[in-house]
């Protein structure tokens, strides 16, 4: 073995001996597993309706968009789509790219630079912790959910411009950043907001328009906004929202947006089906909130601690990694796919399960998710005594002090 292999071996070791070895998991077109796990919040991504949007765009369009956007991929179907998306969550433009991911990357990165200060939540999305990383500006991470440390390390920067950043519902404990605050904080120092909307768009808000919206500072020239098409649209592609300057400051300046090949023609006319039936159904959005609330209830009864879910995203804490994987394990045997979250996709390190809610589960569901739960945690108080060492909701985290990074 060359000196590669062996890091490689030594690398595999670690991550078994430590319970973090990850392994894809191939499911087929039918199954009769109780989706618990995904991120189609508004079971929109079988809809009869947007797999015909899928079809009819692929018949119109092709089944690829043949190159970038600015050489051949920017078609009059991401144009419409755009524009419906700026409308539906109040802002004046929209600009879409091939994943949620390359959104935050494109939107960061271009925004960023030498000059800028980025104040980012310590819990925030990998992709906005990568956007930081590759902006070229100076970085400062702050908190979670605190205001003051944000305000405090505003008024202590050197830069000209800042960029505080953060997730609107974040993707592990489903918890909502507090926006307005924020939003006041940054426009006190003249610091612009970018808030990423991605487990947000179609579960916050009036009629699933988003956080900003439900905190009354969408559209405000200081707010850009990044979304994605691929989970409660069901389809797939992300999006930056924001003013029309902001816009072609991206388009000339996002390596994401000007080097990447556009969003495929199937997944632009899936999502628009998906944003019409929210726009035509507003009760969608506030069906998922209310079985987001029985499954933490269903978890609650069944001896796992909880927070309260602020939109779809529901986590029970967990002992360990391995605890965490043997109870995903124990609920699969049942019927039942849940999330399992362990270092590095947890930035706190605590292990967690993820359970997603979705509009359409029914009486059914929750009764087997209920005994799929309660095995789960018999299992493991049978085997390692996991139960009564729980780490409660409320401890799941420290406070810890903003770093620069």
């Amino acid at each position: 073995m060359n000196q590669f292999d062996d890091w490689l071996a030594e690398e595999d070791r670690r991550r078994r001996t430590t319970e973090l070895h990850r392994e894809l998991h191939h499911r087929s077109p039918k199954t009769n597993l109780l989706d618990l796990a995904s991120n189609d919040y508004l079971g929109l991504s079988r809809d009869a309706r947007v797999v015909a949007g899928a079809i009819h765009a692929s018949e119109t369009w092709g089944t690829g968009s043949t190159g970038s956007r600015l050489v051949t991929g920017s078609t009059e179907l991401l144009r419409d789509l755009e524009s419906e998306l700026a409308v539906f969550m109040g802002y004046d433009t929209a600009l879409v790219f091939s994943s949620g991911y390359l959104a935050n990357l494109g939107a960061v990165t271009a925004l960023g630079g030498p000059d800028c200060l980025v104040v980012s939540d310590e819990l925030n999305h990998a992709s906005l912790i990568d956007a930081c990383r590759l902006s070229g500006a100076q970085v400062c991470v702050a908190p979670h959910r605190d205001t003051a440390a944000v305000a405090q390390i505003l008024a202590n920067k050197a830069q000209p411009r800042a960029l505080v950043v953060t997730d609107a519902i974040f993707s592990v404990d489903g918890d909502l950043a507090p926006l307005t605050e924020l939003h006041r904080v940054a426009r006190d120092s003249g610091a612009a907001l970018l808030v990423d909307e991605a487990h947000s768009l179609g579960t916050v808000g009036q009629g699933g328009r988003g956080a900003t919206v439900a905190a009354g500072i969408a559209g405000e020239p200081d707010v850009i906004v990044t979304a994605t098409l691929s989970k409660s649209l069901g389809a797939q592609g992300g999006a930056v929202l924001a003013t029309t300057s902001v816009r072609n400051h991206i388009i000339n300046q996002a390596r994401s947006f000007i080097f990447d090949t556009a969003l495929v023609p199937a997944a632009a006319g899936a999502a628009r089906v998906a944003l019409e039936i929210l726009r035509e159904d507003p009760q969608l959005s506030e069906r998922t909130r209310v079985n987001a609330a029985k499954l933490r209830s269903v978890l609650l009864e069944n001896g796992w601690s909880a927070p309260v879910p602020q939109a779809a995203v529901v986590s029970a804490v967990a002992e360990s990694p391995g605890s965490a994987v043997e109870a995903t394990r124990v609920c699969r045997e049942a019927g039942v796919h849940i999330g399992c979250f362990r270092p590095p996709s947890v930035p706190d390190q605590i292990s967690r399960l993820r359970l997603t809610a979705r509009a359409n589960l029914s009486d059914s569901d929750f009764t087997q998710a209920a005994h799929a739960l309660q095995l789960a945690r018999k299992t493991l108080a049978t085997t390692t005594g996991a139960a009564e060492r729980m780490v409660p909701a409320e401890s799941t985290r420290t406070d810890r002090v903003g770093r620069t990074t």
